[in-house]
């Protein structure tokens, strides 16, 4: 009997339905820690969730690059892939039902959380296409336009006296979107970074820490406002948690972009950390096996190769020169679209050298003109300019970073961005059923 216990436990599927036999039958006591209200939360709406992928082939990874406004080049990107799903699945299908880890940095973390914070009735609070009317609707209020007289005076006088917008529109329209809704609540694992500027350090807002580290299941809001609070643009942001014990945990926050614009490879690592802990939810996958990853990362754009941005002129900037030059900010341009590259390179480099260089799927325009890459220009043209650009990256070629030169360059017989999205959707859709027919935890008329 003890020889056939022991050999049921080394079973995967047994092992998990034999934990979440035991956590259906606990009772969450009143003084609860944070981590056990983090089980308990998500055990009853588990049928709706996606299963772990220690039940399926692959694991999931959706990567949303910060950039501001340009957010609507991948809300409609995302748009179009959720209603691939919905095609295949039916109306009710969310991209937090088929993805393991959604991940983003700034105006991608604010995304991050609309589709993964539940509703009342514990389903994704924003459709992808409610995000693209989001930005239409709140942006120009979030980055009101100067209409002043003399205005590159005033752009100037902004940049000495402090961030150019307040913030408090989207502070309040962030804490009314995303309530009380905590890190641990999410429909799906969730990765958002931001970095904080007293210890000078990245820090992760990621579900898989906060059963080990309960300080970090912070509000939503304050984490998107957090890593949305880009230097220059929007004032940084300071909050407090508790946790169990009333250990006070204070936050100093900007933009997770100084650390990461494009998060893909740190949901990855947040990943692969879970296999070497061994984590059930991932067995039997390696901590190296890339081949078992999916990832599909949604760039916010970049622009075409800027003239202006010499050695020669950059050499005489001064302070405002960084912060002011040729319409943008050179400053924060450098820093957000080198770490995006870096990352980008990285991945590609890894899945190549492993062989599996189609588990990585990259969506992003290096070619868009000045005018559009700006991260607050929110007039009406050209928000609908990105909304255009979205649609267009979805005819062009698949492309992937050529290690020398760092330009997308076009992938042959690989076809459109629209058609390898609508491959990726049935490969998402195959995954889940393939997890719920082998997951005892699904009923049978769910399988069917």
């Amino acid at each position: 009997m003890i020889f056939s216990f022991k050999k049921l436990l080394k079973n995967a599927a047994a092992r998990l339905s034999l934990i979440n036999i035991f956590l259906i039958w606990i009772r969450k006591p009143k003084n609860s820690s944070i981590s056990s209200h983090f089980i308990m939360e998500r055990a009853p709406s588990i049928v709706n969730q996606i299963q772990p992928p220690t039940f399926g082939d692959l694991v999931t990874i959706l990567s949303i690059d910060g950039g501001g406004i340009r957010g609507i080049i991948p809300a409609t990107i995302l748009s179009f892939l959720e209603s691939l799903l919905q095609e295949l699945d039916g109306e009710d299908a969310r991209l937090a039902d088929y993805f393991d880890v959604i991940t983003g940095t700034d105006t991608g973390g604010i995304m991050t959380a609309m589709l993964t914070a539940p509703n009342e009735n514990d389903r994704p609070l924003f459709t992808a296409e409610d995000i693209k009317a989001f930005y239409h609707d709140h942006c120009p209020r979030i980055f009101p336009q100067c209409r002043w007289p003399f205005g590159f005076l005033t752009k100037i006088f902004k940049a000495i006296a402090g961030p150019r917008y307040s913030g408090k529109y989207l502070h309040e329209l962030l804490r009314e979107k995303l309530g009380k809704t905590r890190l641990h609540q999410t429909l799906t694992n969730v990765v958002i970074p931001t970095y904080d500027i007293k210890r000078l350090q990245p820090i992760i807002f990621s579900t898989y820490k906060v059963k080990s580290t309960p300080s970090l299941d912070a509000l939503l809001s304050d984490i998107c406002i957090g890593t949305s609070a880009a230097p220059t643009y929007l004032p940084a942001h300071c909050f407090e948690t508790k946790d169990s014990e009333q250990n006070v945990r204070e936050f100093n926050l900007i933009d997770g972009g100084v650390a990461v614009t494009n998060p893909a490879l740190v949901a990855m690592g947040e990943v692969t950390k879970e296999v070497f802990k061994e984590n059930p939810d991932f067995f039997p996958i390696k901590p190296m096996d890339y081949r078992r990853f999916l990832v599909v990362s949604i760039g916010t754009g970049s622009p075409e190769r800027r003239k202006e941005y010499t050695a020669t002129s950059a050499s005489k900037w001064g302070i405002l020169g960084w912060l002011l030059s040729g319409g943008s900010t050179p400053l924060v341009d450098v820093f957000s679209q080198a770490s995006s590259d870096m990352v980008d390179i990285h991945i590609s480099v890894v899945f190549q050298a492993l062989h599996s260089k189609s588990n990585y799927f990259r969506i992003e325009d290096d070619t868009i003109r000045e005018t559009e890459s700006s991260v607050h220009a929110t007039t009406k043209e050209n928000m609908e300019n990105l909304v255009k650009i979205g649609e267009g990256l979805l005819k062009k070629p698949v492309s992937r970073v050529n290690l020398e030169t760092g330009i997308y360059e076009p992938v042959e017989n690989e076809g459109t961005n629209e058609e390898a999205l609508k491959k990726i959707a049935k490969q998402l859709c195959a995954e889940r059923r393939l997890r719920e027919m082998r997951s005892p935890h699904v009923p049978s008329f769910k399988r069917g």
